[in-house]
């Protein structure tokens, strides 16, 4: 851990291509300018190698997939020891034959890797058929301690759940990050300033109610019957935003945080202090029958 509190954050807000290789060179050169910009730890969005393929269910996007490590990972490696950055890296990680994850890996500024998370929530919505490519995560919500701070990673549905951001955060995490690939539809239009409201907020909840910082890096442009809202933030233990990203382009986003406020936040509002834990065995339980007996 280096001994200052202040973190500089880094987020990358872009479109994609077709191509693989071309994106991998696009996020080189995106978080060679956001270390250039201070940014110590640097979130990449989610599946950031590819265009959001899940629209439609197509066995030929398998192909897509690479191992962890593999030729991106190796690059990224290499890339955050040269500027000493932590790397979050969303991959679409094929774990062996006929298993694959949406995954992401953390990896510290010597570049190791410090830990990888694959997605437990995983999605099927119209345009976001996940469960035909991806195997729902084995690990847990987990943390991983880097030279910069102690960072938990969960990906895009994650979001919606508080138990994954209370787990995450009772593993340590200081920030956490939410790689993310998230718009709408045309037909949903006249929905998306609700939904984009809603995905604000959620994710602020998360924050103040574990005291912790949240940021989340979501991709932008129209990709075949999506177009990406974009918006990648970051707020603090309060909620408070501290930066911002727009809806209508790629961005690098930099934000400050001090690490300190967790402490003081959590001392004011002591919400981990005054959990029941006691009380909340029913939690493991899909649902709560009113009627039941």
């Amino acid at each position: 851990m280096a001994n200052t509190t202040q973190v500089t954050l880094g987020l990358i807000q872009t479109t994609c291509s077709p191509e693989k290789q071309s994106n991998l060179e696009s996020a080189e050169k995106q978080i060679r300018e956001a270390a250039s910009q201070g940014a110590q730890i640097i979130c990449l969005q989610e599946l950031f190698l590819t265009r959001y393929f899940c629209q439609r269910e197509d066995a030929e996007n398998f192909a897509l997939a690479e191992t962890i490590p593999g030729p991106a990972t190796d690059k990224l490696c290499a890339l955050a020891k040269e500027l000493e950055t932590v790397i979050v890296a969303p991959l679409f990680e094929k774990r062996t034959q006929g298993i694959y994850h949406n995954s992401a890996i953390v990896i510290d500024s010597d570049g190791t890797v410090a830990g990888r998370y694959r997605k437990m929530h995983i999605p099927d919505d119209p345009g976001f058929h996940e469960k035909f490519y991806f195997t729902p995560g084995d690990q847990g919500f987990v943390s991983f301690q880097t030279r910069y701070a102690r960072v938990g990673v969960l990906i895009c549905w994650d979001q919606w759940f508080p138990e994954a951001a209370r787990l995450t955060a009772l593993s340590g995490a200081q920030i956490l990050v939410y790689p993310t690939a998230i718009g709408i539809r045309p037909e949903d239009r006249e929905e998306s300033v609700k939904q984009a409201a809603a995905w604000k907020t959620i994710q602020k909840s998360h924050a103040i109610a574990n005291g912790v910082f949240v940021a989340s890096a979501n991709r932008v442009g129209r990709e075949d019957d999506i177009e990406f809202w974009g918006q990648s933030f970051v707020c603090d233990p309060f909620g408070e935003l501290l930066a911002e990203a727009g809806d209508g382009g790629e961005e690098i986003l930099i934000a400050q945080c001090d690490l300190d406020l967790i402490e003081s936040t959590r001392q004011n509002w002591p919400f981990l202090r005054d959990r029941r834990v006691d009380a909340y065995k029913d939690i493991g339980k899909l649902y709560l029958d009113p009627d039941a007996s």
